[in-house]
C-alpha cells in the first residue's frame, strides 16, 4: 500500500462565500478548528454534549462511552429514547403543520405531508403491526417502493422497538430470501407494484417467490400496499394483509416504546468479500446522534431549508439522510419515487424548480449520466434556490464536480463532498460547508470529532502523498455494533489483528494531499463500487457459477465514466469456450441469470471467455492480472507464477 502514488493532482481551492461562511452553523475554520479542539481535549465530553443538546432523551444517560469489550462499543447505554418519537413527536408542539415531506410520484404528482399527518399514520401503522403481533425485537423486512409509506413503515417499526431490515427494491427473490432467512424476519412489508421510470416494478411477486422458497419459514405475515389499483399480483388471503385494511380503524395515537440506547434499530445487509452478505447492526441513540450531528454541520441544516437526498431507503444513505436525518432535525424534504432520467433527463432539475430545493444531495454516478444525457438542460431550469450541493457513494471526478459547481450549483453553491459506509452510519469525512475550502474530488477533511488516519501494512502513519489504509483511531457514537449473528467476522472484517485490533479498517485506500486532504483512491478489497452500490465479487461470482454452463468464474471492476465502476466477468464454461454468435448469446444469457439471482445492478457489462483462468500453481486467481486485462492495460507485473501464461493473452482478447 505505501508504494502508491496518487495519479490524481488536483490543486483547485474553493473556499466558501462570506455571506455563506457568516451564517453557517459552524463559521470558518475558526469554528471547525474550534470543535476538534473540543473533541480532542474530552471526546467523551464532546460526545456528550452533542448527545444532550441534540437527542430528547426519555432518561438521560450517565455513561458515555463504554469500551470494556472492545470491539463492541457501546455508547449513552443507560440512557433511554425512542427515534420514532425523535423524528416526529418532538416537533408537534411547534412545527406540527409544518410539511414534512413531500412527496413525488414517479408519474409527477405530489403530495405535501404535514408533521402531524405522518405522526397520525405512523401511529396507525404501528398500531397494525402490534395487532400482527410484532413486538420489541422482532425483525421485519421492508421491501417497498421509495414513498412516503416506505417512511412510514421505518419509523413504525423503530416506534413499536421492531428491528427493521430494509431490502432494495431492485434485489432478486433469492437476495430477498438470504436475508429473510439471516434476520429471521416475522414479517414483510411489500407493495403489490412499484414505480421506476413509467414502468411497473413487480415487487408482491418477487416477494411471494422468496418467501416460497426454503429458508423464508419464519415469515408469518405480508403486508401488501395497494400502489397499483388494477395489479395483476396473486393475494393470499391465509398470509397477506392489505395495508389499507390494517390501518383502517387504528387510533392515531401510538405511545412509543422506550428502548436502551443501543437497542438494535435496523440490520442493513451489505457485500462483503465472501459470498455472504453481512448485516450491518446499528443502534439507536449513537446513530441518531451521527445522522443529527451531520444534518447541522455537513448540511448545515436551516429552518426553512427544502432537502432532497435522491438515495432508496433501501441503502444506508437513505436510512440517515432520508427515514431518519431529515425528521429528526425538523425539516421539509423531498422523497422521489422515480428515477433522473425520466420522462426526460430534465427531471431532477424540474423538480429542484417545482419545489424550491435548497440542499440537493445525489450520487456522482447520477451526476454523470445526466452530463452525458444533457450537460446543458440545468440552465433551461430556475435553479436559484439551491445553496448547497452534496455528493454521496463514490468518490467524485474532478471534470464532473466541476460541471456540478458551475452548472447546476450556478458557481456559488458549495459541495459537501461526503465519505462514509454502511458501517458508519453517518458522515466521516466532509467539507463543513461554511468552514473548509474544497478541492475537486476531495471529501477533505475528518467533521469534529471523528479520529480518521491513513497509515501502511504495520499501522503506522504514512507520508502525504503516499497510498496507505484508511482507518478510524477511536470509537464515534453512529459505528457499526456488530454484524447480525456473526460477531468474529465482524472484528475480523472491521478490527483486524493485523492492525492489533485497535483501529477500525474502513476498507479504502487513500492519501493525504500536502494540504492535510483526504482522498479517497479505491477499494482495497474485492468488493465493487457500481453506481454508489457496494456489490461483493464473490457474490456476482457464485451466482454465475450456479448456471449449468459455467464451471468457474472470477469477477474485477474497471472504470466507467457512468457508473464509477462496471462488472467484468471472466468465464470458464463447462463446455468448450464459445466463439461468434455463440459467444455473444451465452453472454446474453449469463447477463440475465445473474440479474435475476442477485440484480440488474450486478450484471456484468463485460464477459471474457477462457478455456481457464490465470492461477498460481497452489490455484490462486490471480486477480491483480484480471484487473489489468479489465482495463485493456498492458501487463507488466511478474507472471512467473503463473501456472498457464498463454492464457492471458487469449482473455484480452475476448470481450463481449
Amino acid at each position: 500500500m505505501s508504494s502508491i502514488d496518487s495519479v490524481l493532482k488536483e490543486n483547485r481551492l474553493f473556499p466558501p462565500s462570506d455571506d455563506f461562511r457568516v451564517k453557517a452553523n459552524v463559521s470558518g475554520m475558526e469554528g471547525y478548528n474550534a470543535l476538534c479542539e473540543q473533541a480532542n481535549g474530552d471526546y467523551e465530553g464532546f460526545w456528550a454534549n452533542l448527545g444532550r443538546e441534540l437527542v430528547s432523551w426519555n432518561k438521560p444517560f450517565t455513561k458515555v462511552l463504554n469500551d470494556s469489550n472492545a470491539p463492541f462499543f457501546k455508547w449513552f447505554e443507560d440512557g433511554k429514547l425512542n427515534i420514532s418519537y425523535n423524528c416526529i413527536d418532538r416537533h408537534l408542539d411547534a412545527r406540527g403543520d409544518k410539511t414534512a415531506i413531500i412527496f413525488e410520484a414517479d408519474d409527477g404528482k405530489s403530495e405535501h405531508v404535514s408533521y402531524r399527518q405522518l405522526h397520525a399514520r405512523v401511529c396507525q401503522f404501528a398500531n397494525g403491526l402490534k395487532l400482527l403481533g410484532v413486538t420489541k425485537g422482532d425483525r421485519v423486512v421492508v421491501y417497498m417502493p421509495h414513498t412516503v409509506e416506505a417512511v412510514v413503515a421505518m419509523q413504525a417499526c423503530a416506534r413499536i422497538g421492531a428491528i427493521h431490515s430494509v431490502v432494495f427494491g431492485g434485489f432478486s427473490a433469492g437476495a430477498l430470501r438470504d436475508r429473510i432467512q439471516d434476520a429471521q424476519a416475522k414479517i414483510v412489508i411489500t407493495a403489490n407494484e412499484g414505480f421506476r421510470g413509467g414502468k411497473p416494478v413487480p415487487l408482491k411477486a418477487t416477494v411471494d417467490e422468496a418467501v416460497a422458497m426454503e429458508g423464508s419459514e419464519s415469515i408469518e405475515k405480508v403486508i401488501v400496499l395497494r400502489r397499483l389499483e388494477n395489479s395483476s399480483a396473486a393475494f393470499n388471503d391465509a398470509r397477506d394483509v392489505w395495508w389499507h385494511e390494517l390501518v383502517e380503524g387504528q387510533p392515531t395515537q401510538c405511545e412509543p416504546e422506550w428502548v436502551d440506547a443501543e437497542h438494535p434499530l435496523f440490520i442493513l445487509y451489505t457485500s462483503g468479500s465472501t459470498g455472504k452478505p453481512k448485516g450491518i447492526q446499528h443502534s439507536t441513540g449513537g446513530y441518531l446522534l451521527g445522522a443529527l450531528t451531520t444534518m447541522k454541520w455537513v448540511f448545515d441544516y436551516r429552518e426553512g431549508d427544502i432537502y432532497w437526498c435522491t438515495a432508496d431507503v433501501g441503502w444506508i444513505t437513505g436510512h440517515s439522510y432520508v427515514a431518519y436525518g431529515p425528521l429528526a432535525i425538523g425539516a421539509t424534504q423531498v422523497v422521489f419515487e422515480g428515477v433522473p432520467t425520466f420522462p426526460d433527463a430534465g427531471r431532477f432539475w424540474q423538480m429542484i424548480e417545482k419545489h424550491k430545493v435548497t440542499t440537493f444531495y445525489t450520487a456522482p454516478t447520477a451526476i454523470r449520466s445526466l452530463i452525458k444525457l444533457g450537460g446543458d438542460l440545468p440552465k433551461q431550469y430556475d435553479l436559484s434556490s439551491l445553496r448547497l450541493l452534496g455528493t454521496v457513494g463514490e468518490p467524485i471526478n474532478p471534470e464532473a464536480w466541476i460541471w456540478y459547481h458551475e452548472v447546476v450549483g450556478g458557481g456559488r453553491c458549495p459541495i459537501v463532498d461526503t465519505w462514509w459506509q454502511t458501517e458508519t452510519g453517518a458522515n466521516m469525512i466532509a467539507p463543513l460547508p461554511g468552514a473548509v475550502a474544497t478541492k475537486p474530488g476531495s471529501c477533505t477533511l475528518p467533521i469534529p470529532g471523528i479520529i480518521a488516519d491513513i497509515v501502511d501494512e504495520a499501522g503506522a502513519p504514512v507520508e502525504p502523498g503516499k497510498g496507505g489504509f484508511l482507518v478510524v483511531r477511536k470509537p464515534w457514537p453512529s459505528m457499526v455494533r456488530t454484524i447480525w449473528n456473526d460477531p468474529e467476522r465482524f472484528k475480523k472484517t472491521y478490527f483486524p489483528e493485523d492492525f492489533n485490533g485497535q483501529l477500525y479498517l474502513a476498507g479504502d485506500s487513500a492519501h493525504f494531499d500536502e494540504n492535510g486532504y483526504i482522498w479517497i483512491m479505491g477499494r482495497v478489497d474485492d468488493v465493487l463500487n457500481v453506481s454508489g452500490h457496494r456489490l461483493g465479487t464473490m457474490e456476482i461470482e457464485s451466482a454465475l457459477v450456479a448456471n449449468p454452463l459455467v464451471a468457474e468464474a472470477a469477477v474485477v471492476g474497471k472504470p466507467h465514466e457512468i457508473k464509477g465502476e462496471s462488472v467484468c466477468a471472466f468465464v470458464v464454461l463447462k463446455g468448450a469456450r464459445p466463439e461468434g454468435d455463440d459467444a455473444k448469446r451465452i453472454a446474453k444469457e449469463l447477463r440475465e441469470w445473474v440479474a435475476h439471482e442477485i440484480g440488474k445492478i450486478a450484471m456484468p457489462d463485460e464477459i471474457r471467455f477462457g478455456d481457464n483462468l490465470p492461477k498460481t500453481r497452489s490455484g490462486k486467481i490471480m486477480r491483480r492480472l484480471l484487473r489489468d486485462i479489465a482495463k485493456g492495460q498492458e501487463i507488466t507485473q511478474d507472471t512467473s507464477t503463473l501456472e498457464n501464461p498463454a492464457i492471458l493473452e487469449q482473455l484480452a482478447k475476448s470481450a463481449i
